[in-house]
């Protein structure tokens, strides 16, 4: 109990480190960017006393680690700021714009998981076959093709030659006005008002973005997969199940996927944090209105806060998601306990 005390202890003070220097990194970025803040907020041809008075006003008349301290008291109250873009406060707009993008990657990995894992599991089970050769092929493909390319050429071939999705975007505008957001996640709110209709068209938009998310994240499970059941499957615990008269199904499935599960969650949690980070050029092509594409045009306005807002939040998911996979492997490998 003392040690998994201690290990508590550290794990947390570890993150605590973790999300400080990324508060560091944000606000050295913020205070060496080229665009004044103080001109943001006073214009170009404001006069000097103008100009000194919002300086004092925004504490950047203070020493560097009091304003560092500041800026951390700030975040820590859910302030960062106010978009010049949206003119609403940056956490509002994440609020907005985040769930899209959770909505999406959830659905990614779902998908990416229940094709990339069997997948991978069965290659690895044919190994050096031409079974195996395919998958590796399919998995390669989807790692390695532009994923922008793939979303142009899916909305040619199956919204304007087909017609079997939806266009960009999450929901047609007939129902863009009448939903009343509670989560922001529109299959969620859409449930919640028992509108199925609302409910196909937000799918519908949803299913092309979220399976070409979900074929690049399945490539890259489905190759970790293959790589680990390789490394377990001439084991000598392998060798007794089968000699015991399991069969493979047994074997792959009951005895060597509880041996990969931690690391296996690893790359599952990675591959997740990556679609939450990595949708930006996805969300562009499908005009999908999440964080991605909420940065990205902070950037071509040179939305300083929005841009620091939608990064410090990706980093905190990627900090949050890796701590997560530890206390999940920990939990599911007796060895690390």
């Amino acid at each position: 109990m003392l040690r998994f005390l201690l290990g508590g202890f550290k794990t947390l003070l570890m993150l605590a480190l973790t999300v400080s220097a990324l508060l560091f990194l944000t606000f050295a970025i913020q205070r060496n960017s080229p665009i004044d803040p103080v001109l943001r907020v006073v214009g170009d041809h404001a006069s000097a006393e103008a100009y000194h008075a919002a300086s004092v006003k925004l504490g950047l008349d203070q020493p560097l680690y009091a304003q560092f301290v500041h800026y951390m008291a700030k975040v820590a109250q859910g302030d960062l700021g106010s978009s010049t873009s949206t003119g609403r406060p940056v956490i509002e707009d994440l609020g907005q714009y985040f769930p899209a993008t959770v909505e999406l990657a959830t659905v990614a990995i779902l998908l990416g998981v229940l094709l990339g894992v069997p997948l991978g599991m069965w290659a690895a089970y044919r190994h050096n076959t031409r079974t195996d050769q395919l998958i590796r092929v399919i998995a390669l493909i989807g790692y390695s093709v532009p994923i922008f390319w793939l979303g142009l050429m899916g909305l040619l071939v199956f919204y304007a030659k087909l017609s079997w999705v939806a266009g960009p975007g999450r929901i047609d505008d007939v129902w863009k006005y009448s939903l009343q957001l509670k989560t922001n996640f529109l299959l969620v709110d859409t449930l919640v008002e028992r509108n199925p209709e609302a409910f196909l068209n937000v799918l519908s938009h949803l299913a092309l973005p979220a399976l070409l998310l979900a074929y690049f994240s399945m490539a890259y499970i489905a190759r970790m997969t293959r790589t680990f059941v390789l490394e377990e499957i001439g084991k000598e615990y392998v060798l007794f199940a089968r000699v015991k008269g399991a069969s493979e199904f047994r074997v792959l499935w009951r005895h060597v996927l509880p041996n990969i599960a931690a690391p296996l969650v690893t790359v599952i949690s990675l591959s997740y944090a990556t679609l939450l980070e990595g949708a930006v050029l996805t969300e562009s092509v499908f005009s999908w209105p999440g964080i991605g594409l909420y940065v990205t045009n902070a950037l071509f306005t040179a939305d300083l806060q929005a841009v620091l807002g939608g990064t410090l939040l990706i980093g905190v998911s990627f900090i949050v998601l890796n701590a997560l996979s530890d206390f999940l492997g920990y939990w599911l490998d007796p060895r690390a306990r």
